[in-house]
């Protein structure tokens, strides 16, 4: 049984083919995937496809590349929403959140600072509600730990982790999990391939970022949940160990992360 703990399955890329996809996912032993939400407008269309596919569930956030266009009223639709969510057995988490300072114009000092009060206040929704965060961390892993430090959600995900070993201790010590995918199974990625290899198993889980980062033997196409077991085989690899002790290990980490995921069994089993 395999768990993916970041997929975008509503995205445009997918077409009509969502359902299918989580389907054809499920056959392969992927009994869950977790689907965030990046504005205020998917909101509710992440929700509707977390119920119609039975190994679907959600988490609802701003995610950091559509901060510039969010507003204040968003944070506080956003609030309300996961009151609403809280009675939701779908619904596990706060995210996508958090910064992005590769993209230029996400890093202009007056967006660094637009980017960073909507994490600190996403955060404290989290917290208020006891919930784990799906952070992106790309290229401000420091940043938002400082955040996450000072405000203390519930633990939460450091979702495509390309940070140092130093790093990835300060997210661990504050109770998150760190997400490997498809980066993982590229061999000129020696860092990620590294810290994959030598981090706790007990603090890795995996995920897709589907129909992004792609993993090397479809890279450039579509990324798709249906990768994960293949992904999944490359951290048994890169660690030396039995694909079914990844498997069972990283699925046990991200239900420890996120204690709302569904108790669901893969159609495979």
């Amino acid at each position: 049984m395999w768990i993916d703990t970041h997929c975008h399955l509503d995205a445009h890329e997918f077409g009509n083919e969502s359902l299918p996809v989580a389907q054809r996912a499920g056959e392969l032993g992927v009994a869950m995937i977790v689907i965030p939400a990046v504005e205020k407008a998917n909101f509710s269309i992440v929700r509707e496809l977390a119920h119609a596919a039975p190994n679907g569930c959600y988490a609802l956030g701003i995610h950091p590349i559509y901060v510039p266009h969010a507003t204040e009223d968003d944070l506080l639709a956003l609030r309300e929403a996961v009151a609403v969510a809280m009675t939701d057995p779908r619904f596990v988490a706060i995210g996508e959140i958090g910064l992005d300072f590769f993209i230029p114009m996400l890093a202009e000092p007056a967006m660094r600072a637009k980017q960073e009060h909507f994490l600190r206040e996403q955060l404290k929704i989290a917290r208020d509600f006891d919930l784990p965060v799906l952070a992106h961390v790309r290229r401000s892993q420091d940043i938002v730990l400082k955040h996450a430090r000072q405000i203390r959600p519930n633990g939460g995900i450091a979702h495509a982790f390309n940070g140092s070993f130093q790093q990835a201790q300060g997210y661990i010590d504050l109770g998150f999990k760190l997400g490997f995918g498809g980066a993982m199974t590229f061999t000129r990625a020696l860092q990620i391939r590294r810290m994959a290899t030598d981090l706790p198993l007990s603090s890795i889980v995996l995920e897709t970022d589907a129909p992004d980062i792609s993993p090397a033997w479809i890279h450039p196409g579509r990324n798709s949940p249906e990768q994960l077991p293949r992904i999944g085989a490359v951290l048994a690899e890169l660690r030396g160990i039995d694909l079914a002790d990844v498997a069972a290990q990283t699925s046990a980490n991200a239900r420890a992360v996120m204690p709302r995921l569904p108790l669901m069994e893969s159609p495979h089993e």
